[in-house]
C-alpha cells in the first residue's frame, strides 16, 4: 500500500493497488496445462496425410486398409505384408462380403500401390471399396 501525503497538511488517504502478477501467472500455467492436454488424441493405425477433396461422405468403415508413407500396410491396426494382405482380407469379409473396405494412403504413395491394394481386396471378395480423403480447404 502507498500512503499519498495531501498539499495541504492534512489527513492522509490510502492508495490501494491490486497486485495482478500472481493472478496472471496462475492463468498462464493454466493455459499452458490445457494446450498440453488438449493435444492428446487417439490415432488409428498409423499417422498418414490424406489427400485432399471438396466433398466427402461418412461412411461406416468396417475394413480400414491404410498405407504410410513408408510403404508399410495396416489393416485395422495391424500391420501386414502385401502378400498377406488378400488372405486378410478374405478372412475379414468371409462372414460379412458387403462390409466397406475403405483405403487410406498418404499423399505421397504412389498409384501403384493403391491399385494393388484395391485389386487384392477386389480378389478377397470386397463388394464396396472406397478411398479416404480430407475435405479441402476453399479459399475466398
Amino acid at each position: 500500500m502507498a500512503f499519498a501525503r495531501p498539499a495541504g497538511g492534512g489527513r492522509s488517504q490510502i492508495m490501494a493497488d491490486i497486485n495482478i502478477t500472481p493472478l496472471t501467472d496462475i492463468f498462464l500455467v493454466l493455459l499452458i496445462i490445457f494446450m498440453v492436454t488438449s493435444v492428446a488424441m487417439v490415432d488409428t493405425g498409423a499417422k498418414v496425410m490424406l489427400p485432399e477433396v471438396d466433398s466427402t461422405q461418412s461412411a461406416p468403415r468396417e475394413i480400414t486398409v491404410t498405407v504410410t508413407q513408408m510403404h508399410e500396410i495396416y489393416v485395422n491396426q495391424d500391420r501386414v505384408s502385401i502378400e498377406d494382405l488378400e488372405g486378410m482380407l478374405r478372412s475379414l469379409l468371409a462372414t460379412r462380403p458387403d462390409t466397406p473396405v475403405v483405403l487410406q494412403g498418404d499423399r505421397e504413395v504412389l498409384l501403384g500401390d493403391a491399385v494393388r491394394i484395391l485389386s487384392a481386396a477386389q480378389r478377397a471378395g470386397a463388394t464396396q471399396v472406397a478411398i479416404a480423403a480430407e475435405r479441402g480447404r476453399t479459399t475466398q
